[in-house]
């Protein structure tokens, strides 16, 4: 199973006060032992939402853009991981050792096929495992 460890965003995140080195050479420490496992697939820490953006569909074909920054920094987004691991428990457990003092971050299962049941024709999954090769290939 695919899971997205979502690290929260918090008031110091949001006005981009960037990690010490202490704390670089702990996560980064952290991110290498989840490599070295086969847990981490991907991971980045975002930018604040004041150098974001959001699309809002309006459900009748307009689009509205809001610029950010964006209120209530503890719903928003500081970072990801992408990883794979037998169970939701697995990734709690791994979640645990990470090298966080304070915050929040949440853990979702990412979709698999199995998750679209007939939706899924022969011909989309094709689609979406030629442009998954293609994604794969990139990073070589």
């Amino acid at each position: 199973m695919r899971f997205m460890v979502i690290v929260k965003a918090n008031e110091d995140t949001e006005n981009g006060v960037m990690p010490t080195t202490e704390e670089l050479t702990a996560m980064g420490n952290y991110n290498e032992e989840l490599v070295k496992a086969g847990v981490m697939l991907a991971g980045d820490g975002l930018y604040p939402s004041d150098k974001g953006a959001r699309v809002r569909f309006d459900g009748k074909g307009a689009t509205t853009v809001i610029d950010g920054p964006f209120t209530e920094a503890k719903e928003l987004i500081a970072g990801f991981w992408i990883w794979e691991l037998p169970s939701l428990q697995d990734a709690v457990e791994w979640l645990k050792k990470a090298p966080f003092q304070e915050g929040e971050v949440e853990i979702r299962q990412v979709h698999g096929d199995e998750a679209f049941g007939e939706a899924l024709t022969p011909e989309i999954k094709e689609q979406e495992d030629r442009m998954r090769e293609q994604i794969a290939s990139r990073g070589q």
